[in-house]
């Protein structure tokens, strides 16, 4: 009872931090996860990262069993990462939509679970394990299912998917930044500008959304700005990525290669890379 799947990371639209309503889009990079059903308990294992926190993808392991095991109890399953864990691209939410995805695989379900639910299994396992703020089902919702998509995060409802072509530039530098620890609260202030974001992308102006969340985020969550402004105005869109430290800049490839010219200068890591529309799957 072996199952395997992968699911796209994603870059921000509008962080879900101050309003609970979020947006992001899925981008051609990976994290697949590999299961094998058996035994009494449920483990789990990054690879290449033996001290890695496993919760996340065990609880999906085990909340997809709850509902769809018929008398299986245990497992093991290893994710690997094309992305930086806590680089704010989304790499939780991937990690579990694989996990999920290949669990039902495993047992011979993945045509019973709808992509949404399939999504929402993963968010609850983010809850239970206390990896996420807000539940993330933008981040969820735009792995699982590609393209871009809007949600309220409050009440885990779709508002809107949408499939953006853009080519993607990422920086990410050398530090870290796990969702949970970051300030709720001091993003709760800046309130009035995400519903000013929420707007734009219901109305289709992804592009000037994602930059006026990036200078707000970059504000609340004490990250530089400089990385916006060199961006600007040549891209179509560029913000911080999630809760950081990544950015992600979006338009015309010609614009993206001259941008990291500049954001390579920069400590850490940079890519490009292109949206990605069909979200995740079985492999």
């Amino acid at each position: 009872m072996d199952g395997s799947a992968e699911a796209p990371a994603a870059g921000t639209v509008l962080n879900a931090l101050a309003t609970g309503r979020g947006a992001a889009f899925a981008i051609d990079r990976y994290v697949r996860a590999d299961v094998a059903l058996g035994g009494d308990s449920v483990s789990g294992a990054v690879a290449g990262d033996p001290d890695a926190d496993t919760r996340l993808v065990e609880r999906c392991v085990e909340r997809v069993l709850d509902a769809y095991g018929d008398g299986v109890s245990g497992g093991h399953v290893e994710t690997e990462s094309e992305v930086s864990m806590a680089a704010g691209l989304k790499s939780s939410s991937a990690a579990a939509n694989a996990t999920v995805l290949a669990t039902l695989d495993a047992l011979g379900a993945v045509e019973e679970v709808s992509r949404e639910e399939a999504a929402l299994i993963g968010v609850r396992a983010a809850r239970d394990a206390g990896v996420t703020v807000t539940g993330a089902y933008d981040d969820a919702s735009a792995s699982m299912v590609g393209g871009l998509t809007v949600t309220d995060n409050d009440r885990d409802v779709l508002l809107a998917r949408d499939d953006p072509d853009w080519d993607v530039l990422v920086w990410t530098p050398d530090e870290r930044a796990f969702s949970a620890d970051a300030d709720a609260e001091r993003c709760a202030r800046i309130a009035p500008l995400a519903e000013h974001v929420e707007e734009l992308a219901l109305a289709g102006r992804y592009g000037l959304a994602m930059t006026i969340n990036g200078f707000a985020f970059c504000g609340a969550l004490d990250f530089p700005t400089d990385p916006l402004v060199e961006a600007m105005p040549a891209v179509d869109g560029v913000s911080l990525s999630g809760t950081g430290p990544s950015y992600v800049a979006v338009g015309d490839r010609a614009d993206l290669e001259d941008l990291q010219e500049s954001w390579k200068t920069k400590p850490g890591t940079t890519f490009r890379t292109t949206t990605q529309h069909d979200g995740a799957r079985t492999t």
